[in-house]
């Protein structure tokens, strides 16, 4: 009987085990099937293990290098040329933060900085002169810096020529009874060189010519500079001392070109400086220089200081904040922290975050606009609403690179240029008919240069660039009625008369293709953000531009390649299409 019983619980453990190993290896296999299954409705994604920014649905040869492509990593989720996905927990653990951006905030402090010194105000200076030939015998001024008073003794002179006008005087005034008018023209002519009544009077009546005269200050101030020393001759109206008045004192900034248009006069700026950290000096913008300095760039800009309790000292460092007027226009530049813009030297990137429910985040070029406090105005490269790292910037980068993303550290001039020419999201303005017409004109004389590339001719497209730069200026800003128009047109007129005016300036058909890259990149990014009323045709080859790849315009679907001519006409296709 225990034999039985023995037997019947091996029987039942070996069930239970069977069921614990096998019964769960099955439901694994299940969870396997089913994620494997999950996997596969995932579309593979390939690309090039030269150039990982490709990614294309299929496999085939890399657009650059000619490389088989390869399947990429699974996990990559489809991500985009420039973008990366991070891990809630990198996030949080590098506290990256951020911020949707728009027109400007009550986050702005409203304020933009300059930088400058302090100088004397010049309106306030005076120059002290001899008034007459003569020798310095006593300079009673010892150093620059001395405080003086008005009517204080600043130096003696020896006269020669006064020395004949007093003996000239003591003799007329024998005769002033015969002859006054001899008499009153010899008085006058000493007060016309600063001497007094009672100076005169005392001559006069002593009947004893003085040899040293004396000089007094005219202002009160402090010596700015000593213009002569103790004997030497100085002629009349030379200058001996200046003296300047420092119970006010002058801050001149410099501005830089792109924050003029923000200044005018009467407005309220703030100073500081370094050596009264805790105090801040009330002024207001009272002169804007007319002119700008053609090697530093800059305006000056000044304010006139209170400075009765002589703290500041002319030559002193000082920083301005200058007080903004709040903008009622509804269309005001975007503004961003500093802490979001990686700055490179040619280059200012942000990250967008592309997903608003998952860390995805693509690295944008922006063009900067004035910095107002630790502000920076956008002017082209964002849009309202979109969202953008502003803490954790340079660990977003990091995280990039080490994925081998293109980030600030590893865009090489070839990745820069390919992603300068790649096809980029652009705002499209509605724009009048006519500036469409103005900007056709442009686009006709582009043709020119094309077509003569296609025929592998080298002086027509000379000319086609002279005209271009000609068309350029035709085209009317002022038909522009948005203000992001105008600052992403004056941006792209700029690009567009460099790369023409390349062209213009050479015969070497090979380097009118290479400049003829940057134009068509820049002018694709103008018509796909203006239009001209007509559909054009957007052809790219890869093996152009030294297998980094080039686009150009075209006005039908047939490919002709201007930058192989007759050698490789047909290589190429059609990659977008603007209506």
């Amino acid at each position: 009987m225990k034999k039985y019983i023995i037997y019947i619980a091996i029987l039942a453990i070996g069930l239970i085990l069977g069921y614990v190993f096998f019964g769960t290896s099955n439901k694994g296999n299940s969870n396997t099937t089913e994620v494997s299954e999950s996997t596969e409705t995932k579309p593979q994604m390939w690309t090039c293990s030269m150039h990982p920014q490709i990614m294309q649905p299929e496999p085939g040869d890399c657009p650059i290098c000619g490389m088989d492509l390869i399947p990429a990593e699974t996990g990559g989720e489809g991500l985009a040329l420039n973008e990366i996905k991070m891990s809630t927990n990198a996030m949080a653990l590098a506290n990256i933060q951020t911020t949707i951006v728009g027109n400007a905030s009550e986050s702005d402090d409203n304020t933009m900085s300059l930088s400058g010194k302090i100088l004397p105000n010049e309106e306030a200076n005076a120059v002290q002169a001899s008034y007459f030939e003569g020798r310095i015998e006593k300079l009673n001024v010892n150093f620059t810096g001395e405080e003086v008073r008005k009517g204080q003794l600043l130096a003696t002179i020896y006269a020669p020529t006064l020395v004949a006008a007093q003996q000239e005087l003591i003799t007329a005034s024998n005769m002033k009874d015969t002859q006054p008018g001899l008499y009153k023209a010899v008085r006058n002519k000493l007060k016309l060189w600063k001497l007094s009544e009672s100076q005169i009077d005392q001559i006069e009546s002593t009947g004893k010519v003085r040899e040293n005269f004396p000089i007094y200050a005219t202002v009160s101030g402090t010596v700015s500079q000593k213009m002569a020393e103790e004997g030497d001759f100085v002629k009349q109206g030379q200058p001996i001392v200046k003296v300047s008045d420092l119970s006010t004192v002058w801050a001149m900034f410099d501005a830089y070109e792109g924050q003029i248009s923000q200044l005018k006069e009467g407005q309220k700026i703030t100073v500081t400086t370094n050596a009264y950290p805790n105090k801040e000096f009330e002024a207001s913008v009272s002169f804007i220089d007319p002119s700008l300095n053609t090697q530093s760039r800059t305006v000056s800009v000044r304010a006139t200081l209170n400075n009765k309790e002589n703290l500041l000292k002319p030559g002193m460092f000082v920083t301005g904040k200058v007080v903004m007027s709040k903008s009622t226009n509804l269309e005001a530049p975007i503004t961003v922290p500093a802490t979001a813009v990686l700055w490179t030297g040619n280059r200012s990137l942000v990250y967008v975050k592309t997903n608003p429910d998952e860390p995805v985040f693509e690295m944008r070029e922006v063009i900067l606009g004035t910095k107002n406090g630790d502000f920076y105005a956008i002017a082209d490269g964002l849009f309202n609403g979109e969202e953008i790292v502003t803490n954790g910037t340079f660990t977003v980068d990091a995280a990039a690179q080490l994925q081998g993303k293109k980030s600030m550290m590893n865009a090489e001039d070839q990745s820069e240029m390919y992603s300068k020419n790649h096809l980029a999201k652009v705002k499209r303005f509605e724009v009048s008919s006519e500036f469409q017409e103005q900007l056709k004109v442009v686009f006709d004389n582009y043709m020119v240069i094309e077509l003569a590339l296609i025929n592998d001719n080298s002086e027509l497209p000379q000319k086609g660039a002279s005209d271009i730069l000609k068309s350029i200026e035709i085209v009317d800003m002022k038909l522009l009625k948005e203000e992001d128009a105008h600052t992403h047109w004056m941006r792209l007129e700029k690009e567009l008369k460099e790369s023409a005016t390349e062209i213009s300036n050479t015969s070497d058909i090979q380097k009118q293709r290479e400049y003829f890259v940057s134009l068509s990149g820049h002018f694709i990014n103008a018509l796909k953000t203006f239009g001209i009323n007509q559909k054009i045709y957007v052809a790219y080859c890869p093996m152009a531009n030294n297998d980094v790849g080039a686009y150009w315009l075209s006005q039908n679907k047939k490919i002709q390649n201007p930058y192989f001519g007759a050698s490789m006409l047909n290589c190429g296709e059609i990659s977008d299409l603007i209506e």
